[in-house]
């Protein structure tokens, strides 16, 4: 059934909400100590004073403004400030490397740009030279008698108004660059039609309403956060408290009571993981009676629960579950995932305490939802069915693996970006001749409509005996352990796979510290007979449903994660495997030279 709103614009999208939740909350912020609230009345006014004071600036139609920000209000007053005037917004984060906003900047062309505060503004003017099209830099923070900030254009706004322009479905609405593992970003050109009719497909598919709340932390700055949280949510008259910081999170959740979750694996993961090592901490009937309430919970989700169990799995969920979920707030009852395949025991785990867990699948250059689960249509392994206006193609003719129903994934539809700015090359390879989008993603659609995510054409390699891994999935499982804060599984032409492991480091040390094995220095502890033993085993558990030729025989033990900062990870915490193959080629080599002089020796 069609849903009752159609939006072609995201300006569709801010005049319905402003007019209609005018007095209900929108944007929740923390500040010292005590969250405080904003009206969509309030929004609107501050956006309407903005988009006045652009136009002062001489933005208009088919410009760019950019920002580098974190989560705030004022991100999305930029973001519909600028829609409003026909321009196109241009998202950066603040952790991105300079040579990174460099680029993106010289590469969009933008006008104006939005930064945090003077110490960003301070780095913006040492490239400045380099930016001949950026006219002005406004800073987010400071009052309206300061000079060159957001505050004192909107007193110009207010004194000046500016009409709201009315752009064309099929303009551009913003330029989302992707982060890449590889080369200089890729500006994804999303038109206002891309995001808005996936905006249009989640209020045909998910039961949210006003009165629903989350807590945003996934970056306005990615599509993800962009579109499914901060344009759905705000098309629906829902509130968003922005979270402090991720090591805030949870006690951020217990304050704001969000009824949704937007997240991506990594924290599933990290609820899984924390949940995992607190009940290996309680008494023994404690911890018996919450994975009693797992197993009824999962029979419950299968139709196998009998009279006697569902007493048991109420009287458990009062008394244990309904703990758990009071940590998140209370109130959570749908949890969304998306931006890499969630683990399926992960999704089972999140569900058996009692939210609802629905698993999507897109990429930027699907604005992003292609396939997702939805009440009454979801199956846990798969990403779900194509939402309304797209399709799914499998092109088996790209399938770098045994499974003959495997192919890589292309999508169709109203949700298929214009197109890589200034990248014809970058066009001509992702676009089929029906104007598919090749996803460079591994998959399979059973016979129920599901698709399954099996990994990434170019990550898969074939080891030295001919056989395919992919190890996506190897890591996802690996990162389960509740030692393993981050993992990379490498073989490519190789005799068999090796594992590249960052320790949670406290949790070895506390095992070490039961054991008896001194922790430091760190290279001892890592060396250590019964910590190598620890992590053989770790990874025999994480991976024994898996074939013998994918599982890691050999590992090494590193002390640094895998973070943005030293550039291991996209800032879409995407792994950047060359990277890290490159840090770590010598212990790499290492490992597969002894291997060679082991082999040979027992010739």
């Amino acid at each position: 059934m069609a849903s009752e709103v159609q939006f072609e614009t995201l300006v569709d999208i801010y005049k319905r909400s402003v007019g209609r939740y005018a007095s209900r909350e929108l944007f929740g912020e923390k500040k010292n100590g005590t969250w405080s609230w904003m009206t969509y009345g309030q929004f609107a006014q501050m956006t309407d004073d903005l988009r006045g004071g652009l136009s002062q600036l001489g933005v208009g139609p088919a410009d760019k403004v950019a920002i580098i920000s974190n989560n705030r209000a004022e991100w999305a007053i930029g973001a519909y400030a600028t829609y409003t005037l026909g321009a196109a917004y241009v998202p950066m984060y603040e952790a991105q490397l300079e040579k990174d906003w460099e680029y993106i900047l010289k590469d969009c062309g933008a006008k104006v740009l939005f930064v945090p505060d003077e110490k960003f503004s301070a780095k913006i003017e040492k490239i400045r030279p380099n930016l001949p099209k950026l006219e002005h830099v406004v800073r987010i923070a400071g009052d309206a008698s300061d000079k060159d900030t957001m505050a004192a254009l909107r007193k110009r706004g207010a004194e000046t108004p500016a009409p709201i322009v009315e752009p064309k479905a099929e303009d551009l609405g913003g330029l989302i660059y992707t982060s890449g593992t590889t080369g200089n970003p890729k500006g994804v050109q999303l038109s206002h039609s891309n995001m808005a009719k996936n905006v249009t497909s989640m209020h045909e598919l998910f039961p949210m309403a006003a009165e629903d709340r989350s807590l945003s932390f996934l970056p306005w700055a990615h599509s993800f956060g962009q579109v499914v949280e901060l344009h759905g949510l705000f098309s629906m008259g829902a509130s968003m408290g922005i979270a402090e910081a991720v090591d805030k999170i949870v006690d951020n959740l217990s304050e704001v009571q969000p009824t949704l979750l937007f997240a991506v694996p990594r924290i599933f993961n990290r609820i899984y993981d924390g949940l995992q090592k607190r009940m290996a901490g309680e008494a023994g009937w404690k911890r018996a009676l919450f994975f009693k309430g797992l197993a009824l919970a999962k029979q419950k989700r299968e139709g196998t629960l009998g009279g006697l169990g569902g007493l048991q799995l109420n009287l458990i969920d009062k008394v244990v579950f309904a703990k758990v979920r009071a940590r998140f707030g209370g109130r959570l009852k749908y949890a969304f995932s998306g931006s890499a395949a969630l683990n399926k025991d992960v999704a089972e785990f999140i569900d058996n305490l009692g939210i609802m867990v629905y698993e999507g699948y897109g990429l930027t250059e699907t604005s992003p939802i292609f396939t997702a689960n939805y009440p009454g249509n979801r199956k846990i392994g798969s990403v779900g069915k194509a939402v309304p206006g797209t399709r799914v193609e499998i092109d088996h003719s790209n399938n770098p693996t045994d499974d003959p129903k495997q192919g890589e994934i292309i999508c169709h539809g109203h949700n298929v970006m214009m197109g890589y700015f200034n990248l014809p090359e970058e066009n001509s390879k992702v676009f089929t001749d029906t104007k598919g989008l090749r996803t460079g993603d591994l998959g399979y659609v059973d016979s129920d409509g599901y698709l399954f995510i099996t990994g990434r054409v170019k990550e898969q390699y074939k080891l030295e005996n001919g056989k395919y891994v992919a190890p996506a999935p190897l890591e996802e499982a690996l990162k389960l352990s509740p030692f393993i804060a981050n993992v990379m599984v490498h073989g490519a032409n190789k005799p068999f796979n090796i594992a590249v492991i960052v320790p949670d480091m406290d949790a070895l040390k506390a095992w070490a510290k039961e054991k008896g094995i001194a922790t430091d220095p760190i290279p001892d502890l890592f060396n250590h007979s019964d910590t190598q033993a620890l992590f053989r085993k770790e990874i025999n558990d994480q991976l024994k449903e898996i074939k013998g030729y994918e599982r890691p025989q050999k590992f090494v033990l590193v002390h640094e994660d895998f973070t943005t900062a030293n550039d291991m990870l996209s800032q879409t915490l995407k792994l950047k495997r060359r990277n890290v193959v490159a840090k770590y080629n010598g212990d790499i080599e290492a490992i597969y030279t002894d291997a060679a002089k082991d082999s040979k020796n027992k010739d």
